[in-house]
């Protein structure tokens, strides 16, 4: 759903020690002209994201199920009824575009910080039922010289998206409400990532998670989550993919090939997980090569660790299920 922009690389050797850094070249940044297209395309976003957001925000309000395919036969038309219901969705479209955001100029500001030429951000809007988008992305228009430049740019976007999801799921989750059997109606039914299990435990104690009806912040939450499980999968040029290349060279071809089989019988939790494979499979299996050899460090491995935690506390094995 939100694919990572794929990196090639060619490389130099890097000199320096560990976590000491010579000044980096100087950045051009991108062409003026073209930050009108960013500008539309988030604009863009905002708007379909908040239409979905205000559908989310009536069916809350009213108690009805989160999506029911029996009803909900045209999901973008409540906003469009009047200025106030469009407003209503602004907590679910700002929520989730922030965290998205985060994600991106996180991999933005370290391709300025090693003078990488990146663009800024593009938004994608899209008519979707549960996000009205399918992401965002950088482009990274030119080599990456070393594993640690590849590896810091990398684990910038999860974990920037990360700090910007937590605080956004705890103040969603302390809008949501009790609704007996909730999560059981309508058409689809939405897996529990940890994270969200156990702040379900903290914020509402005794309550069963199918009993807790999230508020559209919440459900934001929910999305970054699934979107930064999806790019920490440690499978080609995915995020998840670049850190476990410059951390794990030689062992990367085989850990994409283990994870892509594992996505088939995963698919009879959830279909999407056969999409994802003939995607990774086709477009971003190969990792281009990086040929300093120059090991990443010991604290480079411990933030590798950090994101495996992250993708750990977002993954659901089923996220979505009819």
């Amino acid at each position: 759903m939100f694919p990572e922009d794929l990196i090639e690389s060619a490389s130099v050797t890097e000199q320096e020690p560990e976590l000491t850094f010579e000044a980096p070249p100087r950045f051009e940044a991108p062409p003026t002209q073209r930050l009108w297209l960013h500008i539309l395309l988030l604009l863009m976003t905002v708007f379909t994201t908040t239409l979905v957001g205000a559908h989310m925000q009536y069916n809350f309000s009213h108690n009805l199920p989160f999506f029911d395919l029996e009803s909900d036969l045209n999901i973008f038309s409540v906003g469009m009824r009047s200025t106030e219901l469009f407003r209503a969705g602004l907590p679910f479209s700002l929520t989730l575009l922030t965290i998205l955001m985060a994600h991106e100029m996180g991999h933005y500001l370290a391709c300025v910080y090693y003078g990488v030429d990146a663009t800024l951000p593009f938004f994608m809007p899209a008519p979707t039922p549960i996000t009205g988008t399918l992401g965002a992305f950088i482009r990274i228009r030119s080599p990456i010289y070393s594993k640690r430049v590849l590896f810091d740019i990398g684990i910038a976007g999860p974990l920037a998206g990360f700090v910007f999801l937590i605080p956004a799921l705890c103040a969603g989750l302390a809008f949501s409400k009790i609704i007996p059997g909730i999560n059981r109606q309508g058409s689809l039914q939405f897996g529990i990532p940890m994270l969200e299990w156990l702040l379900n435990k903290a914020i509402f104690p005794g309550v069963s998670s199918a009993d807790i009806y999230l508020h559209p912040m919440a459900r934001a939450a929910w999305v970054g989550m699934l979107a930064t499980a999806l790019n920490l999968l440690p499978v080609g040029q995915l995020d998840g993919g670049h850190i476990v290349f410059a951390a794990l060279g030689r062992y990367h071809k085989w850990i994409t090939r283990v994870f892509l089989i594992a996505l088939l019988p995963m698919g009879l939790l959830w279909s999407g997980w056969w999409f994802w494979a003939v995607v990774l499979f086709f477009f971003a299996r190969k990792h281009p090569p990086v040929y300093d050899q120059t090991e990443i460090g010991t604290t480079r491995i411990k933030l590798g660790l950090l994101a495996l935690v992250v993708f750990v506390l977002c993954f659901s094995p089923a996220p979505i299920v009819d």
